[in-house]
Protein backbone atom coordinates (compact mmCIF):
# COMPACT_ATOMS: atom_id res chain seq x y z
CA UNK A 1 0.00 0.00 0.00
CA UNK A 2 1.04 3.47 -0.91
CA UNK A 3 2.71 5.54 2.13
CA UNK A 4 0.20 8.15 3.22
CA UNK A 5 0.82 11.54 2.23
CA UNK A 6 0.79 12.68 5.75
CA UNK A 7 3.25 10.68 6.93
CA UNK A 8 5.34 10.58 3.92
CA UNK A 9 9.37 11.87 3.44
CA UNK A 10 9.44 11.62 7.19
CA UNK A 11 6.90 14.99 8.30
CA UNK A 12 3.53 14.59 9.81
CA UNK A 13 1.85 17.40 8.16
CA UNK A 14 4.46 20.18 7.67
CA UNK A 15 7.15 19.16 10.67
CA UNK A 16 10.02 16.66 10.52
CA UNK A 17 9.22 13.70 12.91
CA UNK A 18 12.59 13.97 14.78
CA UNK A 19 11.80 17.35 15.57
CA UNK A 20 8.35 17.27 16.89
CA UNK A 21 9.43 16.85 20.45
CA UNK A 22 11.33 20.56 19.95
CA UNK A 23 8.33 21.82 18.36
CA UNK A 24 6.05 20.63 20.71
CA UNK A 25 7.52 21.83 24.02
CA UNK A 26 8.84 25.12 22.59
CA UNK A 27 5.60 26.02 21.97
CA UNK A 28 4.18 24.67 25.10
CA UNK A 29 6.29 26.74 27.43
CA UNK A 30 6.16 29.76 25.14
CA UNK A 31 2.27 30.29 25.25
CA UNK A 32 2.29 29.49 29.00
CA UNK A 33 4.81 31.65 30.05
CA UNK A 34 3.55 34.55 27.82
CA UNK A 35 -0.21 34.11 28.90
CA UNK A 36 1.09 33.89 32.31
CA UNK A 37 2.66 37.41 31.58
CA UNK A 38 -0.46 38.89 29.78
CA UNK A 39 -2.68 37.81 32.70
CA UNK A 40 -0.11 39.00 35.49
CA UNK A 41 0.17 42.39 33.52
CA UNK A 42 -3.84 42.22 33.48
CA UNK A 43 -4.71 41.31 37.07
CA UNK A 44 -2.44 44.26 38.14
CA UNK A 45 -4.22 46.75 35.46
CA UNK A 46 -1.03 48.02 33.78
CA UNK A 47 -2.55 48.58 30.32
CA UNK A 48 -2.08 47.59 27.04
CA UNK A 49 1.25 49.26 26.28
CA UNK A 50 2.57 47.16 29.15
CA UNK A 51 1.24 43.71 28.10
CA UNK A 52 2.80 44.27 24.77
CA UNK A 53 6.20 45.23 26.40
CA UNK A 54 6.23 42.58 28.69
CA UNK A 55 5.03 40.31 26.63
CA UNK A 56 7.54 41.23 23.65
CA UNK A 57 10.44 41.36 26.30
CA UNK A 58 9.11 37.13 27.94
CA UNK A 59 8.93 35.87 24.07
CA UNK A 60 12.35 36.97 23.07
CA UNK A 61 14.60 36.51 26.51
CA UNK A 62 12.51 33.38 27.28
CA UNK A 63 12.94 32.18 23.86
CA UNK A 64 16.63 32.75 23.54
CA UNK A 65 16.95 31.23 26.32
CA UNK A 66 15.72 27.98 26.17
CA UNK A 67 17.08 27.13 23.00
CA UNK A 68 20.20 28.17 24.08
CA UNK A 69 19.68 25.27 26.96
CA UNK A 70 18.39 23.00 24.62
CA UNK A 71 21.34 23.80 22.45
CA UNK A 72 23.84 22.84 24.89
CA UNK A 73 21.77 19.81 26.40
CA UNK A 74 21.72 18.68 22.56
CA UNK A 75 25.54 19.12 22.45
CA UNK A 76 26.53 17.56 25.28
CA UNK A 77 24.24 14.15 24.95
CA UNK A 78 26.62 13.71 21.24
CA UNK A 79 29.74 14.78 23.02
CA UNK A 80 29.28 12.12 25.62
CA UNK A 81 27.94 9.32 22.59
CA UNK A 82 31.63 10.49 20.35
CA UNK A 83 33.69 9.92 23.71
CA UNK A 84 32.61 6.72 24.21
CA UNK A 85 32.42 5.85 20.71
CA UNK A 86 36.47 6.84 20.99
CA UNK A 87 36.81 4.58 24.19
CA UNK A 88 35.33 1.65 22.27
CA UNK A 89 37.82 2.18 19.42
CA UNK A 90 40.72 2.13 21.98
CA UNK A 91 39.15 -1.28 23.13
CA UNK A 92 39.03 -2.56 20.48
CA UNK A 93 42.49 -2.14 19.01
CA UNK A 94 44.17 -2.75 22.63
CA UNK A 95 41.88 -5.16 23.95
CA UNK A 96 41.19 -7.47 21.30
CA UNK A 97 40.28 -10.76 23.01
CA UNK A 98 38.53 -9.00 25.84
CA UNK A 99 35.95 -6.91 23.33
CA UNK A 100 35.40 -10.09 21.04
CA UNK A 101 34.61 -12.32 24.40
CA UNK A 102 31.79 -9.34 25.18
CA UNK A 103 30.48 -9.76 21.62
CA UNK A 104 29.94 -13.24 22.35
CA UNK A 105 28.57 -12.89 25.35
CA UNK A 106 26.37 -10.60 24.23
CA UNK A 107 24.94 -12.65 21.14
CA UNK A 108 25.35 -15.97 23.87
CA UNK A 109 22.68 -13.98 25.64
CA UNK A 110 20.15 -13.78 23.12
CA UNK A 111 20.09 -17.28 22.25
CA UNK A 112 22.62 -17.88 19.80
CA UNK A 113 24.62 -20.96 20.30
CA UNK A 114 27.51 -23.01 18.67
CA UNK A 115 28.53 -22.18 15.20
CA UNK A 116 25.78 -19.64 14.75
CA UNK A 117 27.31 -17.59 17.42
CA UNK A 118 30.73 -18.23 16.24
CA UNK A 119 29.65 -17.02 12.36
CA UNK A 120 27.86 -13.85 14.33
CA UNK A 121 30.99 -12.69 16.10
CA UNK A 122 33.16 -13.07 13.06
CA UNK A 123 30.83 -11.05 10.67
CA UNK A 124 30.85 -8.24 13.47
CA UNK A 125 34.56 -7.95 14.03
CA UNK A 126 35.68 -8.09 10.90
CA UNK A 127 33.73 -4.50 10.25
CA UNK A 128 35.66 -2.26 12.87
CA UNK A 129 32.75 0.41 12.19
CA UNK A 130 29.77 -2.37 12.47
CA UNK A 131 31.76 -3.70 15.82
CA UNK A 132 31.97 -0.06 17.67
CA UNK A 133 28.11 0.78 16.73
CA UNK A 134 27.27 -2.84 18.59
CA UNK A 135 29.07 -2.11 21.46
CA UNK A 136 27.49 1.03 21.68
CA UNK A 137 24.28 0.02 21.40
CA UNK A 138 24.27 -3.27 23.16
CA UNK A 139 27.14 -2.71 25.53
CA UNK A 140 26.51 0.69 26.55
CA UNK A 141 22.92 1.08 25.39
CA UNK A 142 23.68 4.25 23.46
CA UNK A 143 21.86 5.45 20.41
CA UNK A 144 23.67 8.34 18.33
CA UNK A 145 20.51 11.17 17.80
CA UNK A 146 20.60 12.16 14.09
CA UNK A 147 18.98 15.78 15.52
CA UNK A 148 21.42 18.70 15.50
CA UNK A 149 22.26 21.02 17.97
CA UNK A 150 21.73 24.62 15.69
CA UNK A 151 18.27 22.38 14.56
CA UNK A 152 17.08 21.31 17.85
CA UNK A 153 17.67 25.12 19.21
CA UNK A 154 16.06 26.85 16.42
CA UNK A 155 13.15 24.82 15.96
CA UNK A 156 12.60 25.71 19.59
CA UNK A 157 13.29 29.54 19.10
CA UNK A 158 10.78 29.28 16.25
CA UNK A 159 8.14 27.41 17.89
CA UNK A 160 8.42 29.42 21.17
CA UNK A 161 7.84 32.69 19.35
CA UNK A 162 5.35 31.84 16.73
CA UNK A 163 2.94 29.69 19.40
CA UNK A 164 3.70 32.17 21.98
CA UNK A 165 2.85 34.99 20.26
CA UNK A 166 -0.14 34.01 20.37
CA UNK A 167 -1.68 35.23 23.59
CA UNK A 168 -0.58 38.85 22.72
CA UNK A 169 -2.28 38.94 18.83
CA UNK A 170 -5.55 40.74 20.83
CA UNK A 171 -3.08 43.60 21.94
CA UNK A 172 -1.16 43.80 18.93
CA UNK A 173 -4.01 44.57 16.80
CA UNK A 174 -6.45 46.35 19.96
CA UNK A 175 -6.71 49.09 17.56
CA UNK A 176 -8.95 47.40 15.45
CA UNK A 177 -10.67 45.51 17.62
CA UNK A 178 -13.35 47.31 19.37
CA UNK A 179 -13.86 46.74 23.40
CA UNK A 180 -12.07 47.30 26.58
CA UNK A 181 -9.03 45.75 28.23
CA UNK A 182 -11.06 42.81 29.63
CA UNK A 183 -12.61 41.58 26.81
CA UNK A 184 -9.18 41.96 25.35
CA UNK A 185 -8.04 39.93 27.95
CA UNK A 186 -10.68 37.12 27.17
CA UNK A 187 -9.63 36.87 23.34
CA UNK A 188 -6.12 36.47 24.24
CA UNK A 189 -7.55 33.39 26.68
CA UNK A 190 -9.50 31.91 23.71
CA UNK A 191 -6.81 32.48 20.87
CA UNK A 192 -3.99 30.95 23.75
CA UNK A 193 -6.33 27.96 24.35
CA UNK A 194 -6.56 27.34 20.41
CA UNK A 195 -2.95 27.54 20.27
CA UNK A 196 -2.44 25.04 23.09
CA UNK A 197 -5.23 22.64 22.16
CA UNK A 198 -3.24 22.56 18.31
CA UNK A 199 0.30 21.97 20.59
CA UNK A 200 -1.30 19.89 23.11
CA UNK A 201 -2.49 17.66 19.64
CA UNK A 202 0.89 17.66 18.30
CA UNK A 203 2.33 16.16 21.59
CA UNK A 204 0.14 13.23 21.32
CA UNK A 205 2.59 12.58 18.59
CA UNK A 206 5.78 12.13 20.80
CA UNK A 207 3.85 10.77 23.73
CA UNK A 208 1.56 8.39 22.33
CA UNK A 209 -1.41 9.42 24.37
CA UNK A 210 -4.79 9.59 23.35
CA UNK A 211 -5.19 12.64 21.84
CA UNK A 212 -7.89 14.59 23.64
CA UNK A 213 -6.03 13.53 27.04
CA UNK A 214 -3.33 15.62 25.47
CA UNK A 215 -5.41 18.68 24.84
CA UNK A 216 -7.37 18.95 27.14
CA UNK A 217 -3.63 18.47 30.12
CA UNK A 218 -2.38 20.95 27.64
CA UNK A 219 -5.09 23.90 27.92
CA UNK A 220 -5.36 22.79 31.85
CA UNK A 221 -2.06 23.43 32.16
CA UNK A 222 -1.91 26.79 30.56
CA UNK A 223 -4.77 28.00 32.01
CA UNK A 224 -4.04 27.26 35.86
CA UNK A 225 -0.46 29.38 34.62
CA UNK A 226 -2.55 32.30 33.85
CA UNK A 227 -4.83 32.28 36.81
CA UNK A 228 -1.98 31.85 39.26
CA UNK A 229 -0.30 34.94 37.59
CA UNK A 230 -3.45 37.00 37.34
CA UNK A 231 -4.07 36.70 41.10
CA UNK A 232 -0.38 37.40 41.95
CA UNK A 233 -0.70 40.16 39.66
CA UNK A 234 -4.01 40.98 41.23
CA UNK A 235 -2.25 40.85 44.62
CA UNK A 236 0.67 42.98 43.67
CA UNK A 237 -1.22 45.93 42.79
CA UNK A 238 -3.71 46.21 46.00
CA UNK A 239 -0.11 45.77 47.97
CA UNK A 240 1.75 48.20 45.94
CA UNK A 241 -1.32 50.85 45.04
Amino acid sequence: MQESKLHSNNKVLFFNKDYIAEFVYGGIDGAVTTFAVVAGAEGASLGITVVVILGIANLIADGFSMSVGNYFSTKAERDVYEKHKQVEYWEIENLREKEIAEIREIYAAKGFKGELLEQVVEVIIADKEVWVDTMMKEELEMVKSEKTPFKTAGVTFFSFLLVGSVPLLSYFFAGTIQGNDQQLFIYSCLLTAMALGLVGSLKTLVTEKNMLIGILETVLLGGLAAILAYFVGDILENMVM
